[in-house]
């Protein structure tokens, strides 16, 4: 007999390897294209970090918005598979605007291209996110195949994780050290093999199209649920007389008993929801705001240097480690506390997450004091640059003679100049031998930083002009400027260690220019003047002077380069990931054990759009511009967190949970729902066994 049940169990289906291959291409190309996402908005598209960050969280709410509309058009009108190959497309699409806007040499509207490209993304990927593990989960024969399919979601999971992992880990690393269209970045090429990897998943799952099982469009429950309760109170509106004891009861008899009492479960789950989206508020600020935080720090480890956006690949790593190191240890340490119902750990993990903020806001402390300082609307910045081998005097100001002395290819700074008493300053030469007698009043702005170069020989001196340029770089890397005083030579190279020519500029050319970190020699023409080292976040100016015996070079600092190092990060990052186990993977169980079997789907669809209110939630606060000091705001979010978390709590403890175990897990192809992410992708079936 056990032969018989052997022979009689179907085989595991073929279609299989092209939908879990398709899933793990999509992956990639989400992940890797979010990755670097804000990195190009700031320093391709030119948004500032509030903009990118707002761009950034309105997209990220799209992604959790539209899988409702896929659920709805796959059940009700198009099937799994068209939605699936559909919104697909659209996906692609979106992928491929975004790669060819940001090819440089194209000129192409690029702000315009993302923005229609992230729609577009938007739409694809949430419209296919309930969709494509529901339709591995239709490929297989309920309970015949009942072990197998366990199996899928698996496989499933693994090939979500590892397109996630593996894009994380690479596409900052070809946005970064790959220099194409003459550029230090090549985000074209970080943004092009996704797309790549897009247009290979619809050709490996429209390759699998014979072999698959595909199922008609038997309606969705989201439909059902909407209508029956607008049902309710049309009648509960019109039957004045009719007295029922809860509102949905008025849709019967046209909805059945059953249903109206599956709904008023979810309703009371559903109370449960709406403190949630605070919670994803401050998780997915790990791709906006952490990920800035990160291109102000040193990420050099000796071996290797870090990417700002690289940073983001902790989550995923620690989630694998995390899982299971939570079910044997902190589990049973938190239940000798008293703490084992869902939502005690969802509380937990709510006041992790505000932890992790508080930790990010003294983070942010410390790198405000390596930030530059801004003149206010009525002080100015000044710093005049010697490029002469004479001694000058600044004039209309307070110090001793030596404090106020300029010498030979050194730089003289004054970071307070009050506009209103001293608008003209003076430069006056000294007796020094060779030089002759000079003198030349500066023009300063206000609310800027204003900068000269003494130039020329001694005897016929000109000032040149400009407004430096303080800010740290967008992408993380040292800013250099060159000031040269040089009679024949034309040009000047910046050699890196490896013996290649990094950068090549005239002698005359003053603009300010990003260059990769590191030690360089400078040559002028040929000639070898010095070494320099520029760090990471750091602004510098080169003064360099030809006198009659050799060039002289000097390299003076405006901005301090990043000297808090990266893995400072670690901690927040530890205990969000902590916060996510608790609060992600315990929501969904929670919510997956708690639903009716007929309203399981409607409550992963809710779940997902608790993610997407807290991106948006994230827009307001970020368009509120309530603080100037990031810190300020990492803290607002903490305590908005504490609060949230007062109000669920209190919600909580009017919740009477309801024991399920007497119907099966039901559809177990509907539990792909929960695998598939919500990035919140770190689960199998098993998570969802009841406490």
């Amino acid at each position: 007999m056990a032969c018989e049940g052997y022979y009689n169990t179907p085989k595991y289906p073929k279609s299989i390897a092209f939908i879990v291959s398709n899933e793990f291409c999509e992956r990639f190309n989400f992940y890797g294209m979010r990755t670097i996402l804000v990195l190009y908005m700031t320093i391709k598209l030119g948004y500032s970090d509030n903009t990118a960050t707002v761009l950034f969280h309105i997209f990220t709410s799209l992604v959790y918005f539209f899988p409702v509309m896929g659920a709805v058009i796959a059940d009700s009108f198009l099937g799994k598979f068209r939605t699936i190959l559909y919104l697909s497309c659209v996906y692609a699409i979106g992928s491929w605007l975004i790669t060819l806007g940001a090819i440089p040499t194209l000129n192409l509207p690029a702000q315009t291209m993302t923005v229609i490209g992230l729609l577009l993304i938007g739409l694809g990927s949430g419209g296919i996110k309930p969709c494509v593990a529901a339709f591995g989960g239709d490929q297989f024969k309920i309970p015949e195949q009942a072990k197998q399919l366990a199996t899928f979601f698996s496989l499933f999971y693994f090939s979500i994780n590892a397109g996630s992992l593996i894009s994380t880990y690479l596409m900052p690393i070809l946005r970064n050290d790959v220099h194409c269209f003459g550029e230090l970045s090549c985000f074209s090429l970080a943004f092009g093999v996704p797309g790549v990897l897009m247009v290979i998943s619809i050709i490996i799952f429209v390759c699998g199209k014979s072999l698959y099982i595909v199922k008609k469009p038997t309606g969705n429950v989201i439909v059902d649920v909407t209508k029956c309760i607008f049902h309710a109170i049309s009648e509960k509106s019109k039957q004045k007389h009719r007295d029922e004891a809860h509102w949905l009861d008025y849709a019967e008899p046209k909805y059945t008993k059953q249903m109206i009492n599956d709904i008023k479960s979810v309703l009371k789950i559903l109370l449960l929801f709406l403190p949630l989206p605070i919670f994803w508020a401050l998780f997915d600020q790990q791709g906006s705001r952490w990920t800035f935080q990160a291109t102000r720090m040193n990420g050099d480890i000796g071996f290797i240097e870090i990417k700002p956006d690289q940073m983001q690949l902790i989550n995923p790593l620690l989630i694998l480690v995390f899982i299971p190191l939570f079910d044997v240890i902190v589990y049973p340490l938190l239940a000798s506390f008293g703490i084992k119902r869902p939502l005690q750990k969802l509380t937990v993990g709510g006041l992790l997450a505000a932890i992790a903020f508080i930790i990010s806001g003294f983070v942010e402390i410390q790198l405000e004091k390596t930030y530059p300082s801004y003149p206010s609307i009525h002080e100015s910045q000044m710093r005049v640059f010697n490029g002469i081998p004479c001694i000058f005097e600044m004039q209309n100001f307070s110090g001793t003679s030596s404090e106020n002395r300029l010498e030979p290819f050194n730089v003289f700074k004054y970071t307070q100049v009050v506009d209103e008493r001293s608008q003209k300053l003076t430069v006056l030469a000294t007796n020094t031998p060779g030089c002759s007698s000079y003198s030349e009043k500066l023009n300063i702005q206000a609310g800027k930083s204003n900068s000269f170069f003494i130039t020329g020989i001694a005897n016929n001196l000109t000032i040149k002009s400009f407004n430096d340029k303080i800010d740290k770089s967008k992408s993380g890397n040292p800013y250099v400027r060159v000031l040269a005083n040089l009679n024949s030579i034309k040009v000047i190279k910046f050699i890196d260690k490896n013996g290649e020519n990094v950068k090549t500029i005239g002698s005359d050319y003053i603009d300010q220019f990003e260059i990769l970190p590191g030690i360089f020699t400078v040559y002028a023409d040929d000639v070898k003047i010095s070494n320099i080292e520029v760090q990471l976040g750091g602004v510098y100016t080169i003064v360099i002077s030809q006198t009659k015996d050799n060039i002289n070079l000097k390299l003076h600092e405006i901005t301090s380069p990043n000297t808090v190092h990266m893995l400072w990060l670690i901690p927040q990052y530890v205990i969000m990931t902590g916060a996510e186990v608790m609060f992600s993977v315990t929501g969904l169980k929670f919510a997956y054990s708690q639903a009716p079997a007929s309203m399981k789907s409607l409550l992963q669809a809710s779940w997902l759009l608790t993610v997407a209110f807290g991106n948006v939630f994230v827009v307001i606060i970020a368009e509120a511009k309530f603080f100037q000091s990031q810190a300020h705001e990492f803290f607002l979010f903490s305590v908005m967190m504490f609060i949230d978390m007062v109000i669920f709590v209190l919600l909580a403890m009017k919740y009477k949970y309801v024991n399920t175990n007497n119907s099966k897990r039901d559809d177990d192809a509907e539990n792909g729902i929960q695998i598939e992410e919500n990035k919140k992708k770190t689960f199998t079936n098993n998570a969802f066994q009841d406490d």
